[in-house]
């Protein structure tokens, strides 16, 4: 199992020490960077900055928002970072929720399965560019009906006409979906615990994958994981526990939560339940300790080195090829230190 490095969301600004992490992922000996976007900074421009210091590991997004681009743009933009990064690009990719979605992009989040095939579809044309683009809809129609457009071929040559699309996706239908049409799966709030069912989506989608993708063998899955690092599994836990809060409680709606839905497919109904609670009461600190330390340690990792250490051993025996580190990006030369 490999090791990423994942910079995480902006507040109001950068996190701080995560160009220095970045900078400095080579020597770790990590395989990947991701970045992130959500309604405040974009994924693909630190991506470019950052990674431009680094020579050997992988640059993903994690994850691009569809929505925020039309299918074309992505695929230009993409062609464009491998080609600058020497072919080190993967373009992770991203429904997110009817709260951005609707509320940021003014866009409709309907069929989100449908929409990401299509999104998919024309992103895959583009790059391997052996004729001009077209796609019937409904969501990208190419070229637009009854006007002056024309279907177009991109003017740049892509460096790898094959590069990896990886889908993030949570629900079992975006899981299947992700293995059927897709080179990688990001899942966030994995569980050693639920591997079993994983492999049972992920089985289902290869069963109808085509024959002009990457074979199965080489799927990857690629989990986002917090991690904190701290003198005891419990003050380290205490780190995440906001984390988790913020996720189960304030990221998305109250009726439309992927993440809560996550969570609450490990058993924690109750503590769902008293997080959104609290958390939508304006009781953040209230939230986060109601997340139980059981949680924490099923879906990120907490602790001293040592306990690290212990703790990625059930995580090597799961479907995961590559553990996303997610943390203080000055805490990431230790914990890489513990998981190595």
């Amino acid at each position: 199992m490999r090791l990423g490095f994942h910079t995480g969301y902006w507040s109001s600004g950068p996190p701080p020490g995560a160009a220095e992490a970045v900078a400095g992922a080579d020597a770790l000996s990590l395989d990947s960077v991701w970045t992130a976007e959500a309604y405040g900074s974009d994924a693909l421009t630190p991506l470019a900055w950052w990674g431009a210091a680094t020579s050997r590991v992988r640059l993903g997004t994690g994850i691009a928002q569809m929505s925020a681009r039309t299918p074309t743009a992505t695929a230009m933009a993409a062609l464009t970072l491998d080609h600058l990064s020497g072919g080190r690009f993967v373009l992770g990719l991203g429904a997110s929720g009817p709260q951005v979605v609707e509320g940021w992009y003014g866009q409709s989040y309907a069929k989100p399965l449908a929409r990401t095939r299509e999104y998919l579809a024309i992103v895959r044309g583009v790059l391997r560019r052996e004729e001009p683009v077209t796609a019937p809809g409904p969501a990208y129609p190419l070229p637009l009906p009854g006007r002056e457009g024309k279907a177009l071929r991109s003017t740049v040559h892509p460096l790898r006409a094959d590069l990896p699309i990886h889908l993030a996706a949570q629900g079992p239908r975006n899981t299947a979906l992700a293995a059927e049409i897709a080179d990688g799966w990001l899942p966030a709030f994995f569980s050693p615990r639920l591997d079993g069912a994983a492999r049972g989506h992920l089985e289902e989608g290869f069963a109808r994958r085509s024959g002009d993708l990457r074979p199965a063998a080489e799927f990857e899955v690629c989990a986002s994981v917090p991690v904190a690092v701290g003198a005891d599994v419990e003050s380290a836990a205490a780190l995440l526990k906001p984390h988790i809060a913020l996720y189960v409680g304030g990221m998305g709606s109250e009726a439309t939560n992927f993440h809560r839905e996550a969570v609450l497919r490990l058993g924690y109904d109750d503590a769902c339940a008293e997080v959104t609670e609290r958390y939508l009461a304006g009781d953040k600190a209230g939230a986060a300790a109601a997340v139980p330390t059981e949680l924490v340690l099923d879906v990120a990792l907490a602790g001293s080195p040592s306990d690290l250490a212990s703790q990625v051993r059930t995580w090597e025996a799961t479907c995961v090829t590559t553990l996303i580190i997610q943390t203080d990006p000055r805490a990431l030369p230790t914990i890489a230190a513990a998981l190595t």
